[in-house]
């Protein structure tokens, strides 16, 4: 028998080097920019505000069209959606669903000539925050089947025939999920154990994936499966489109979270599955690729929502300490209350100012947003679970109360902690945090790799070093004199941004362009000092990537600011929002300069490999470890299914 702590099971997963990972994501990345990128420009301290200034307007076409639906997706969600029976009851309701389909809300992005409503990136992501503020799990639903679902890929790279056959059926009535993650199988996808062994004109699939977002009810599946090499036959990751109703396809369980539970998230085998070459998305080999970049523009879902959670947490914060009153006064009126109240204001400003800026942007298609998107997705699923945390505190012991016992005891039954529960999986979802920073961080140096990658390369030969030296030598002779000066110095500079009867903006702008200057410096000083190595400086990459994130954030919340004042739509209230938030990030992106280099980075190496080595393992006595036995990682042999297919779909 297996005690507490014991190893996992072993599985069909090959063993994979880190190098062979590391080529296997870099082979998936897009490696050539043929659009300009204000992130990108920002990370190598050049402050291109032209590119995201004046704010991009949507067409007045795509206003009505997107305010139309927003109506009745509003009106549908306060009639029809009960979010206290989907908590309870752990499922939404089939006719919930039902009346989805019937709005048109499964083909909000798709085309109108496939049956879809055809809305904007802008307008699709004011209906996820819509949604998913009536209820996350439904938000999740919605994002997972057409952000990450069939109907991304197949707009992006699928056949026509794949889009006539497959668009019209997501656009009303099927529901799909995207599968990729396997039991032992999550951010390194070179160790992918799902295979695709051609036969004839189809392939027989055979594997496990877990955490199929949406497979438990799915009609329709993207799956990512490993082809063999062959000679002829490039082999790879490959996308499949996937019918749930295939024989042998089995939904062998239904997860169940601390949140999300709402959530119709399994475990999905596959075992000798028929897909025929026809629901091939792409050549062999690309699926890594088409993931990534259905992910550029599919990732800017999850924080709409998260926008949509702080404007929701900024309701009930006013609502609540208004009402509640401490030692003769509100309790907002208590500085130390007030300070949350401000920060949840100010960033809720700030996180719609992120989403609508970047989502205009894809909308209009002028520039590469991948690093933007994944910027978005960062900051708000880390920013949302800190506004939400700061409201449970400011309820207090009714912060941790669920919203049934509320209601049971006679109170207003308003779900705090289940926003914090809900929201805790957005720092996980679509690539964690942790993952989120190398992404972004290997997007940030791509530029000084691209010429001087060669430098540090350590499988180049002298005269490869050679040509490098010399390509990189004339890269920095005019990239680095760029960054010892710029229109931050200058005291009058950006005064389009100090209106009057306005908050002076203006500083706030230089800080970033200077800022971008310094974080451009310390990333170019690092690579000089750690060269190789850099890939391994974890921490440094990640504050780094958080510097980034907040002058990005502080960017798009002054464009959104005179924006507003520009219309004359609470222009005065938008800048001392928009000042607000600048302050708040400017403290924390100091701090994050000065931990570039005053870390304990290298006293946490030592203390892990205590850890791992057993040295402190007396510190854990003392306790009892509720734990139950089996295995770290479950055994996800590919074969036949020895349980009930728990498939629900629902027409």
């Amino acid at each position: 028998m297996r005690g507490k702590g014991a190893p996992m099971t072993a599985s069909s997963v090959r063993p994979v080097s880190e190098r062979e990972a590391r080529q296997v994501a870099e082979a998936a990345r897009e490696q050539v920019w043929h659009k300009p990128s204000f992130a990108k420009e920002l990370f190598l301290g050049r402050f291109r505000l032209d590119l995201i200034h004046p704010h991009p307007a949507p067409a007045p076409d795509d206003v009505r069209r997107g305010e139309t639906f927003l109506a009745k997706l509003r009106e549908f969600c306060e009639t029809q959606v009960d979010a206290a029976r989907i908590e309870r009851e752990a499922q939404i309701p089939d006719e919930t669903i039902q009346g989805l389909k019937e709005l048109g809300a499964l083909g909000m992005k798709i085309d109108t000539k496939y049956g879809g409503l055809g809305l904007t990136q802008v307008y699709y992501n004011k209906a996820l925050a819509l949604a998913g503020s009536a209820s996350p799990a439904i938000g999740a639903l919605l994002s997972a089947h057409q952000s990450i679902g069939v109907p991304q890929p197949l707009k992006l790279f699928g056949t026509q025939e794949q889009k006539d056959r497959f668009l019209p059926r997501c656009a009303r009535t099927d529901i799909t999920a995207f599968l990729l993650t396997e039991p032992d199988v999550g951010s390194d996808p070179a160790r992918l154990a799902t295979t695709a062994v051609p036969d004839g004109d189809d392939y027989l699939l055979d594997g496990v994936k877990l955490w199929t977002t949406n497979g438990v009810v799915a009609d329709l599946l993207v799956v990512m499966a490993r082809v063999p090499r062959a000679e002829g036959r490039k082999g790879g990751i490959t996308a499949f489109v996937v019918e749930t109703a295939s024989e042998g396809v089995t939904v062998e369980k239904r997860n169940a979270f601390m949140g999300l539970r709402g959530l119709e998230n399994g475990v999905t085998r596959f075992h000798r599955v028929r897909v025929p070459a026809a629901n091939r998305i792409g050549p062999e080999g690309a699926g890594l690729k088409i993931a990534l970049t259905t992910l550029n523009t599919g990732r800017l879902s999850l924080p709409a929502m998260c926008a949509g959670a702080g404007k929701w947490c900024l309701k009930i914060a006013r609502e609540w300490s208004a009402a509640r009153e401490q030692w003769g006064k509100p309790i907002a009126k208590h500085e130390a209350v007030g300070a949350k109240i401000s920060f949840i204001a100010a960033t809720t400003f700030a996180l719609e100012a992120v989403i609508d800026l970047a989502s205009q942007m894809a909308d209009e298609d002028r520039n590469d947003i991948r690093i933007e998107a994944a910027l978005a997705k960062l900051y708000g699923s880390e920013m949302a679970w800190l506004m939400a945390d700061e409201l449970v505190q400011i309820r207090g012991g009714r912060g941790y109360e669920t919203a049934a016992s509320l209601a049971a005891r006679g109170e207003r039954a308003v779900p705090a902690e289940q926003m914090l529960r809900d929201l805790r999986i957005n720092r996980i979802f679509e690539g964690s945090t942790e993952i989120m920073h190398l992404l972004i961080a290997r997007e940030a140096v791509d530029a000084h790799l691209s010429v001087a990658g060669d430098l540090i390369d350590p499988d180049k030969s002298l005269q490869d070093k050679g040509k490098a030296a010399a390509k990189a030598g004339g890269f920095y002779a005019r990239w680095l004199p760029g960054l010892l000066a710029g229109p931050g110095q200058l005291p009058r500079a950006y005064p389009e941004f100090h209106p009057a009867g306005h908050p002076d903006l203006s500083p706030h702008l230089r800080y970033v362009e200077r800022s971008a200057r310094k974080l451009a410096r310390s990333t170019f000083y690092a690579m000089s000092r750690w060269q190789g190595r850099m890939e391994t400086k974890q921490g440094f990459l990640a504050r780094i990537v958080d510097i980034g994130a907040e002058l990005f954030a502080m960017s798009a919340a002054c464009v959104r600011a005179e924006m507003l004042r520009s219309r004359g739509d609470h222009g005065v209230a938008a800048y001392q929002l928009a000042d607000a938030f600048c302050r708040q990030a400017r403290i924390r992106a100091d701090e994050l300069f000065g931990r570039l280099w005053t870390n304990t980075d290298e006293l946490d190496r030592k203390v892990v490999s205590g850890v791992l080595s057993g040295a402190y393992e007396w510190l854990e006595q003392g306790v009892i470890d509720p734990s139950g036995d089996g295995p770290w990682i479950a055994d996800a042999t590919p074969g036949p299914t020895a349980t009930q297919n728990v498939h629900r779909p629902i027409h």
